[in-house]
């Protein structure tokens, strides 16, 4: 039995770092992944999906390349092999770049299969079992597809299979208007497909704020985007090559298209790890239960990345090992409670999200100032010929520290790590209001902002 310092199952975000930290510790370290190395962000999420958001912004501009004065003479075509095999590219080094890591990785065993518990210290791999005194598990999580009758009956995509696409689907219908749907919708729009979002809910991006999810829904709906809210899926046919999905209460009304993509969220890859063998504990969703430094109820077990629950992002994931090694080799007792919450939406224009939302900043009981800026008041956004969105900021009236953030508009998902740092080092606003900016960049707007806080009502 092949004896290690440690074992990790999974090769995302947390997994390849934790053992290069490992290998300067001179740890022995077993590395286990049963399919791509790097996991959801490298292979089938951030890195292609982006690549792909590329192209389709290329070809929005190209058709607005009028507006600036620019005539093109002949009108704007999308190769969509040439499209996917620029993704492949991108996401392809990427996946090269850590799977050479772990290859070559002083005192790293890579195995390439399923990894299983035996025990609270051991995994089975193919024929093998491991054993370490130390686990970590970083194994992701996967699309969750909803039972809806008929939908066994035919063939819909995933954001997993949507990387094989090298074609222009007539009209792509999307299950769910979160941040894939939207995503992939406002991307293959500009591709020149026919698109119609489906959302359950009142609204798209239901953990935003409203006057942010009304403001996405303009945005996409300006560009030909069919939304329909607060509608819910009854079935699923094939009619002929197409696919009709039923809505209404009696499923009488129908929207047919050439594919479907499933974007109705995500559920963790923890059902089939043997985890039971371990003793490992799951909440209702299957998450891994961890505390606030990453540990799972078994001593010398934790668990890393969207796994846990704790944050379904490249960036937590990362953190995550970094709170883990902080832990281990640092002495440093870095915890989960001490990150802010941070995202982004990569629809063009992207959303960049900071802190609380309004809601939950309504809900806090403190005294809160708000300062609102529309991008149509921003030089930078009005000189690109890109002014929709707005600008709104959260600050606490008593120690004047910033709670919350959204930038929904040109940059916006880079403008929101200003104020996120500033957050970080508890520092009030008016550091920022302090501060000699750019111009004309969209951040000098910020002090600007800061600068008409107003009681939020």
């Amino acid at each position: 039995m092949p004896t290690y310092d440690a074992i990790i199952i999974g090769t995302g975000q947390s997994g390849p770092f934790l053992a290069q930290t490992m290998s300067k510790q001179r740890w022995r370290v077993a590395v286990i992944e049963r399919k791509l190395i790097g996991g959801t962000c490298v292979n089938t999420g951030c890195i292609p999906t982006k690549t792909l958001v590329a192209s389709a912004r290329a070809a929005y501009v190209a058709r607005r390349a009028a507006d600036f004065g620019v005539d093109i003479a002949s009108p704007v075509r999308v190769d969509m092999k040439r499209v996917k095999a620029r993704k492949d590219d991108v996401a392809g080094d990427h996946n090269r770049y850590v799977t050479q890591l772990l290859e070559t990785l002083p005192n790293v065993t890579l195995y390439r299969g399923h990894g299983r518990f035996e025990s609270r210290n051991t995994v089975r791999v193919n024929d093998e079992i491991l054993e370490a005194p130390k686990i970590f598990l970083n194994v992701g999580a996967r699309a969750a597809i909803p039972k809806i009758p008929g939908l066994d009956q035919v063939k819909y995509l995933t954001n997993s299979s949507m990387m094989e696409v090298d074609f222009l689907p007539q009209h792509l219908v999307i299950m769910g208007g979160s941040y894939v749907g939207l995503e992939f919708g406002q991307m293959y729009r500009r591709f020149g497909s026919e698109v119609t979002i489906i959302e359950l809910g009142p609204r798209l991006i239901s953990r935003d704020d409203e006057d942010v999810s009304d403001a996405v829904r303009e945005i996409l709906e300006k560009e030909g985007i069919h939304v329909r809210l607060n509608t819910g899926v009854k079935a699923v046919e094939p009619r002929g090559k197409q696919v009709a999905v039923k809505l209404g209460e009696q499923g009488s009304d129908a929207i047919v298209g050439s594919h479907l993509l499933i974007a109705t969220g995500r559920r963790p890859n923890t059902d089939d790890l043997g985890l039971d063998k371990a003793g490992v504990e799951l909440d209702e969703r299957g998450y891994v239960r961890v505390d606030d430094q990453l540990r799972t109820n078994v001593p010398g077990i934790w668990a890393m990345g969207d796994c846990n629950g704790k944050g379904a992002f490249t960036h937590t994931s990362y953190n995550d090992y970094e709170i883990i090694a902080a832990n281990l080799f640092d002495n440093d007792p870095r915890r989960v409670s001490d990150r802010i919450l941070c995202y982004g939406l990569f629809i063009d224009p992207p959303l960049g999200r900071a802190g609380m939302t309004e809601k939950e900043a309504r809900a806090s009981g403190r005294r809160v100032l708000i300062g609102k800026r529309l991008m149509t008041n921003v030089s930078r956004a009005v000189e690109r010929g890109e002014t929709d969105g707005f600008m709104k900021i959260l600050v606490d009236a008593d120690s004047k520290e910033i709670l919350g953030a959204a930038i929904l508009g040109i940059n916006g998902d880079e403008v929101v790590q200003v104020l996120l740092d500033v957050m970080y080092a508890k520092k009030p606003y008016t550091v920022i209001q302090r501060a000699m900016h750019i111009h004309p960049t969209v951040s000098e707007l910020l002090p600007t902002t800061l600068g008409e806080l107003q009681p939020l009502s």
